[in-house]
Protein backbone atom coordinates (compact mmCIF):
# COMPACT_ATOMS: atom_id res chain seq x y z
CA UNK A 1 0.00 0.00 0.00
CA UNK A 2 2.99 1.97 0.56
CA UNK A 3 4.29 1.74 -2.56
CA UNK A 4 0.77 3.03 -4.43
CA UNK A 5 1.20 6.11 -2.03
CA UNK A 6 4.67 6.89 -3.08
CA UNK A 7 3.75 6.20 -6.58
CA UNK A 8 0.60 9.02 -6.73
CA UNK A 9 2.82 11.53 -5.47
CA UNK A 10 5.35 11.02 -7.98
CA UNK A 11 2.47 11.11 -10.38
CA UNK A 12 1.03 13.63 -9.03
CA UNK A 13 4.23 16.13 -8.37
CA UNK A 14 5.18 15.13 -12.39
CA UNK A 15 1.73 16.46 -13.24
CA UNK A 16 2.57 19.93 -10.94
CA UNK A 17 5.32 20.27 -12.61
CA UNK A 18 4.01 20.35 -15.71
CA UNK A 19 1.23 23.01 -14.88
CA UNK A 20 3.68 25.16 -13.21
CA UNK A 21 6.36 25.15 -16.13
CA UNK A 22 3.05 26.01 -18.52
CA UNK A 23 1.79 29.08 -16.67
CA UNK A 24 5.57 30.53 -16.40
CA UNK A 25 5.69 29.88 -20.25
CA UNK A 26 2.30 31.48 -20.42
CA UNK A 27 3.03 34.65 -18.12
CA UNK A 28 6.61 35.50 -18.45
CA UNK A 29 7.49 34.16 -22.38
CA UNK A 30 4.43 33.31 -25.15
CA UNK A 31 0.48 34.66 -25.26
CA UNK A 32 -2.20 33.49 -27.56
CA UNK A 33 -3.87 36.56 -29.19
CA UNK A 34 -6.66 36.81 -31.47
CA UNK A 35 -7.34 39.45 -34.29
CA UNK A 36 -10.55 40.89 -34.03
CA UNK A 37 -11.63 42.91 -37.04
CA UNK A 38 -10.24 43.36 -40.27
CA UNK A 39 -7.47 46.28 -40.01
CA UNK A 40 -5.14 43.77 -40.96
CA UNK A 41 -7.02 41.90 -43.65
CA UNK A 42 -5.06 40.30 -45.93
CA UNK A 43 -2.45 39.43 -44.04
CA UNK A 44 -4.39 38.56 -41.30
CA UNK A 45 -8.33 38.09 -40.67
CA UNK A 46 -10.96 38.34 -37.94
CA UNK A 47 -10.74 35.55 -35.99
CA UNK A 48 -7.45 34.42 -36.36
CA UNK A 49 -4.91 33.23 -33.49
CA UNK A 50 -1.47 34.20 -33.12
CA UNK A 51 1.19 33.64 -30.74
CA UNK A 52 2.42 36.77 -29.18
CA UNK A 53 6.38 36.96 -27.98
CA UNK A 54 6.51 38.28 -24.74
CA UNK A 55 9.92 38.85 -24.49
CA UNK A 56 11.80 39.78 -28.10
CA UNK A 57 11.76 43.31 -27.26
CA UNK A 58 13.42 42.84 -23.59
CA UNK A 59 16.51 41.83 -25.58
CA UNK A 60 16.05 43.48 -28.79
CA UNK A 61 14.64 46.66 -30.70
CA UNK A 62 11.16 46.93 -32.55
CA UNK A 63 11.80 46.96 -36.01
CA UNK A 64 9.97 48.45 -38.84
CA UNK A 65 7.33 46.22 -40.74
CA UNK A 66 7.20 44.50 -37.20
CA UNK A 67 3.42 42.86 -36.30
CA UNK A 68 2.86 43.74 -32.67
CA UNK A 69 0.09 43.62 -30.45
CA UNK A 70 -0.78 46.88 -28.41
CA UNK A 71 -2.71 47.09 -25.46
CA UNK A 72 -5.23 49.80 -25.79
CA UNK A 73 -6.44 49.62 -22.24
CA UNK A 74 -9.97 47.73 -22.68
CA UNK A 75 -9.14 45.93 -26.09
CA UNK A 76 -5.50 44.54 -27.69
CA UNK A 77 -4.48 45.87 -31.63
CA UNK A 78 -2.84 43.74 -33.58
CA UNK A 79 -1.05 46.48 -36.21
CA UNK A 80 2.16 46.70 -37.93
CA UNK A 81 4.47 49.08 -36.86
CA UNK A 82 5.81 51.83 -39.74
CA UNK A 83 7.58 54.24 -37.76
CA UNK A 84 10.40 54.59 -35.25
CA UNK A 85 11.00 56.97 -32.55
CA UNK A 86 12.42 60.18 -34.22
CA UNK A 87 11.36 59.37 -37.66
CA UNK A 88 9.51 61.87 -39.57
CA UNK A 89 6.66 59.70 -41.66
CA UNK A 90 4.27 60.47 -44.47
CA UNK A 91 2.56 59.14 -47.41
CA UNK A 92 2.22 60.94 -50.34
CA UNK A 93 0.33 59.60 -53.81
CA UNK A 94 0.50 56.08 -52.01
CA UNK A 95 4.50 56.13 -51.24
CA UNK A 96 5.58 56.36 -48.16
CA UNK A 97 8.43 58.53 -46.38
CA UNK A 98 10.93 58.25 -44.23
CA UNK A 99 12.98 61.21 -43.59
CA UNK A 100 12.19 62.63 -46.73
CA UNK A 101 13.17 59.54 -48.58
CA UNK A 102 10.94 57.08 -50.28
CA UNK A 103 10.91 53.20 -48.57
CA UNK A 104 9.20 50.60 -50.24
CA UNK A 105 5.94 49.42 -47.59
CA UNK A 106 4.61 45.78 -49.23
CA UNK A 107 2.14 45.65 -46.63
CA UNK A 108 -1.01 48.00 -47.33
CA UNK A 109 -3.55 45.63 -48.63
CA UNK A 110 -5.10 49.03 -49.83
CA UNK A 111 -4.46 52.29 -50.94
CA UNK A 112 -2.85 54.45 -48.24
CA UNK A 113 -4.34 57.84 -48.23
CA UNK A 114 -1.92 60.83 -47.95
CA UNK A 115 -1.17 61.65 -44.43
CA UNK A 116 2.02 63.14 -42.56
CA UNK A 117 2.97 62.73 -39.11
CA UNK A 118 1.84 66.97 -38.56
CA UNK A 119 -1.55 66.13 -39.04
CA UNK A 120 -1.52 64.81 -35.87
CA UNK A 121 0.25 67.07 -33.91
CA UNK A 122 3.94 65.74 -34.04
CA UNK A 123 7.13 67.33 -36.08
CA UNK A 124 8.56 63.78 -35.70
CA UNK A 125 7.78 60.79 -34.00
CA UNK A 126 8.67 61.20 -30.06
CA UNK A 127 11.18 59.43 -28.50
CA UNK A 128 9.58 55.58 -26.92
CA UNK A 129 6.96 55.66 -29.63
CA UNK A 130 5.88 54.26 -32.46
CA UNK A 131 3.83 55.11 -35.52
CA UNK A 132 1.45 51.71 -36.53
CA UNK A 133 -1.19 51.00 -39.04
CA UNK A 134 -3.00 48.04 -40.44
CA UNK A 135 -2.76 46.36 -43.51
CA UNK A 136 -6.25 47.51 -44.35
CA UNK A 137 -5.25 50.84 -44.87
CA UNK A 138 -9.09 51.95 -45.70
CA UNK A 139 -10.60 49.93 -42.48
CA UNK A 140 -8.39 50.78 -40.07
CA UNK A 141 -8.20 52.74 -36.57
CA UNK A 142 -4.13 53.01 -36.36
CA UNK A 143 -1.67 56.24 -35.27
CA UNK A 144 -3.30 58.14 -38.24
CA UNK A 145 -5.95 59.03 -36.29
CA UNK A 146 -5.44 61.18 -32.82
CA UNK A 147 -7.61 58.90 -30.42
CA UNK A 148 -4.79 56.45 -31.22
CA UNK A 149 -1.82 58.04 -31.88
CA UNK A 150 1.86 57.27 -32.21
CA UNK A 151 2.12 54.37 -29.42
CA UNK A 152 4.35 54.16 -26.53
CA UNK A 153 6.93 51.46 -25.96
CA UNK A 154 5.03 50.08 -23.23
CA UNK A 155 2.03 49.62 -24.41
CA UNK A 156 3.52 47.03 -26.96
CA UNK A 157 2.46 43.87 -25.51
CA UNK A 158 5.52 41.77 -27.54
CA UNK A 159 5.86 40.81 -31.46
CA UNK A 160 2.84 38.15 -33.62
CA UNK A 161 5.20 36.09 -35.47
CA UNK A 162 3.02 33.01 -35.48
CA UNK A 163 -0.09 32.01 -36.54
CA UNK A 164 -1.92 28.84 -34.81
CA UNK A 165 -5.64 28.89 -35.91
CA UNK A 166 -7.36 28.38 -38.28
CA UNK A 167 -5.07 25.03 -38.87
CA UNK A 168 -5.18 25.37 -42.53
CA UNK A 169 -3.26 29.20 -42.15
CA UNK A 170 -0.95 27.65 -39.41
CA UNK A 171 2.78 29.30 -40.31
CA UNK A 172 5.10 32.79 -39.64
CA UNK A 173 3.05 36.30 -40.13
CA UNK A 174 5.07 38.30 -42.73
Amino acid sequence: MEEKGKEFFKTLLTYLMIILIVVVIRVFFIDPVRVDGRSMNTTLENGQILLLNKIVYKKGDIKRFDVVAIDEGDKTLIKRVIGLPGEIISYKDNVLYINGKKLEDPYPSTKTDDFSISDIGHTKIPGDTYFVMGDNRNDSLDSRYPQVGVIKKSQILGRAKVRIWPLNKIGIVK
